[in-house]
């Protein structure tokens, strides 16, 4: 594969953000420590071996495990979840469109071999936003085995994002990120991807951390997938990106409070500050999308 946008560990942030506004998405080679990778995959594997194949839905992969629910199962996720390199990125590439951005699904991508290619597809099919279109949800890919060509790398279609709904890529436009375990693979979700089919002897297995404008509905429902008394455990950066924060000024409060201090205990018995000036000011400065017609367009799942 031509690795078009693969890069170092320290690679630097505006290199990273100008790589996936241009095309889409970027590598990062070897970004977790083995030992940070070992306990990630310690913690996965009593959920792997518990969670069986054969789910109904093509789409899904019938030879592919498949689990939610990261931040209250694998504790190793919370630290990546906040990675400063990550969200330094989604600041540059989804905060022109939010004043806050949240996480919006946590996951597991296990592909046994035998798996075929999945359909190719955007993550933001989801919503009835035609293409192109600002970026909605940042996604990252982490590596927790080899990706490989013979094992079902991630399939990718770099400059897709800026694609009408209606193009389909010709089989010579998709490359395969192919990278070594610890590695990320980031991509905005209008860029056209599928898992790779798995032709060779071993798993491969991918954590997906993905990240949405703060005022779309998330995929994955952080409020039910971490039950309360946990999510009161976490850092508060990451309860704030979990949802617990305000979308922007008045959007997300909780009977008049901020949905924070609700979680926390200490809305106190008034209304809360619910439009403080820093979000004020961050809501102001929203590149604000601007819809001039709609049609159905369809949400398109692609076999190539």
């Amino acid at each position: 594969m031509a690795k078009l946008n693969t890069f170092d560990a320290d690679v630097g942030v505006d290199s990273l953000a100008a790589a996936i506004k241009r095309d889409g998405y970027a590598i990062v080679r070897e970004l977790l420590d083995p030992e940070t990778l070992a306990r990630l995959s310690g913690e996965l594997t009593p959920h792997l071996e518990a969670t069986e194949l054969g789910d109904p839905d093509a789409f899904m992969g019938h030879k592919t495990k498949r689990f939610g629910a990261l931040l209250s199962r694998c504790p190793t996720s919370r630290d990546m979840v906040v990675h400063p390199l990550v969200l330094e990125t989604a600041d540059r590439v989804l905060g022109p469109y939010c004043a806050r951005y949240q996480v919006h699904y946590t996951g597991v991508m296990h592909v046994e071999p035998g798996e075929t290619v999945q359909t190719m597809h955007r993550d933001t099919g989801l919503f009835p936003i035609q293409n192109p279109a600002p970026p909605l949800t940042l996604a990252t890919m982490w590596a927790v085995s080899d990706f490989s060509v013979e094992n079902g790398a991630t399939r990718i279609v770099p400059g897709s994002h800026r694609w009408p709904d209606e193009r389909i890529p010709e089989p010579d436009e998709i490359k395969q990120a192919e990278m070594p375990a610890g590695s990320l693979l980031m991509y905005v979700g209008s860029v056209i991807h599928g898992a790779g089919a798995n032709r060779s002897n071993a798993a491969r297995c991918g954590v997906a951390l993905h990240y949405a404008l703060g005022w779309l509905r998330q995929e994955e429902n952080q409020y039910l997938a971490v039950p309360m008394e946990e999510a009161r455990t976490f850092p508060h950066q990451l309860q704030c990106l979990m949802g617990y924060d305000l979308g922007t000024v008045n959007l997300g409060f909780v009977d008049h409070k901020h949905p924070n201090d609700i979680l926390n205990g200490t809305a106190g018995d008034q209304a809360g500050v619910l439009g403080p000036q820093e979000l004020m000011d961050a809501d102001n400065a929203i590149q604000r999308f601007k819809v001039e017609g709609t049609k159905a367009v369809g949400r398109a799942r692609m076999s190539v």
